[in-house]
This record gives C-alpha cells, sequence and structure tokens, in this order.
C-alpha cells in the first residue's frame, strides 16, 4: 500500500469537500448552523478515509506491516497509521474551514 498516494487523495478530495462546505454556509444566518458545519467536515474526513480504502483493497483493521520483521510489539493497524499520516491535512483544513465561518458575517 502507498501511504503517501493515499495521504495525496485524501488531501485532494477533503479540500474539494471543505470548498463545497464554505459554499453551504455562505447561504446559512444561523452562527450555530455554521458551526455544525465543522462537525460535518470531521464527518466527511472519516468517511472518506473508508471510501479510498475500500477503493485501494485496504482493510483498515488489518495490521500494518512496513517491515519483513512483524515481532514489533506495536502492531498498528493500517488505519491507525493512515491517520497518523493524514491528520495533518485535516488540522490544517479544518482551521481554514473554522477562520471563513468565524470571517463572514
Amino acid at each position: 500500500m502507498d501511504i503517501d498516494g493515499f495521504r495525496a487523495e485524501l488531501e485532494t478530495r477533503l479540500f474539494i469537500e471543505k470548498e463545497y462546505i464554505v459554499q453551504e454556509f455562505s447561504m446559512i444566518d444561523d452562527d450555530q448552523e455554521k458551526f455544525e458545519l465543522l462537525g460535518r467536515f470531521n464527518d466527511k474526513y472519516k468517511e472518506l478515509i473508508k471510501r479510498l480504502a475500500l477503493e485501494n483493497g485496504i482493510d483498515l483493521n488489518a495490521s500494518y506491516q512496513n517491515e519483513p520483521n512483524p515481532s514489533n510489539s506495536e502492531n498498528l493497524s493500517y488505519e491507525q497509521i493512515i491517520l497518523g499520516k493524514t491528520m495533518s491535512i485535516y488540522e490544517k483544513l479544518a482551521e481554514e474551514l473554522y477562520d471563513k465561518i468565524t470571517s463572514i458575517d
């Protein structure tokens, strides 16, 4: 499995989702509803990871083996590895989204 390729594809799709949400919140007047969009963005992040894993034939619950020696006591799942490698992307885009929500009156 190519984690870097997975990360790049996730970043592209997550950016597109962020842009859809930005367009949507420009039509919302209620501040509470605008902030609920942040929660929806988080859900999209999780959904995209699952969708990309399915498209790439990755079992997120399977143990990640990046070395030929599987005796490593720290057995992480593919999902844990992917979350670790992609969380910075999510945080950056979520922060951008938060800034847009709080700057539009």
